[in-house]
């Protein structure tokens, strides 16, 4: 069985937590296609980064042609083979064509030039998608000099870090949905912010039984 946060990662953008501004300018921009651009996506870890970007990802191409890959040791030949894989539309409705690279904290210098000559030219029906966290992003622009004229050639899309009370309701709505329930709200955005809004750490610290109050629906 999937762990909590697998099991309840937002599918669609009405269950995305927390972040209705970054859902907004994302529907503004869907109006006039999702697709030929990149995006770049900035906030704590386990606020939903990677969520949102495989969403975006979801709206452009089918799951097959979405290449999801971590930034440490990807080379610009890896970018070549991407962006010339990326000129094909997919056989499959929605068509498109997808690269997801987490932690692009960890992208190489010699990596991002390239980035930087192939964002430049994105097919009308693919999409970049970079994913990185607050203090990470401070050390890349810090250490590599190529790295802001990445960023602006990306949609900017920096989640809120202030939604303690909406990832709290979430997790209590899960809780009470699996049966781990029974803590109070204020229990829940206590957990939350112990967890320096990490949802994914919420939930597993759900899953381990820590907000139930009845020991004996565990036993039981």
């Amino acid at each position: 069985m999937a762990q909590l946060y697998e099991q309840y990662r937002p599918k669609d953008w009405s269950e995305v937590t927390g972040q209705p501004r970054v859902v907004s300018k994302l529907m503004v921009l869907k109006r006039r296609g999702l697709a030929g651009r990149a995006y770049w996506i900035c906030g704590k870890s386990g606020m939903g980064k990677t969520t949102i970007g495989r969403l975006i990802a979801a709206e452009i191409a089918d799951e097959l042609s979405v290449h999801e890959l971590d930034a440490t040791g990807y080379m610009p030949s890896g970018v070549e083979v991407d962006a010339r894989q990326m000129r094909c539309r997919s056989l499959t409705p929605p068509h498109g064509q997808a690269v997801i690279i987490n932690e692009a904290h960890g992208l190489r210098n010699d990596t991002i030039r390239k980035l930087l000559v192939t964002l430049e030219d994105i097919p009308e029906h693919a999409t970049w998608i970079f994913t990185t966290t607050n203090e990470a992003q401070q050390g890349l622009f810090d250490t590599k000099i190529d790295a802001s004229p990445l960023l602006s050639r990306c949609v900017e899309l920096a989640l809120q870090s202030n939604c303690r009370s909406e990832f709290a309701a979430r997790a209590k709505m899960i809780a009470e949905d699996e049966g781990l329930g029974g803590a109070t709200m204020a229990d829940y955005e206590q957990l939350v912010q112990n967890k320096d809004m990490n949802m994914r750490a919420v939930l597993q610290a759900v899953e381990s039984g820590e907000m139930v109050r009845d020991v004996y629906s565990l036993i039981g």
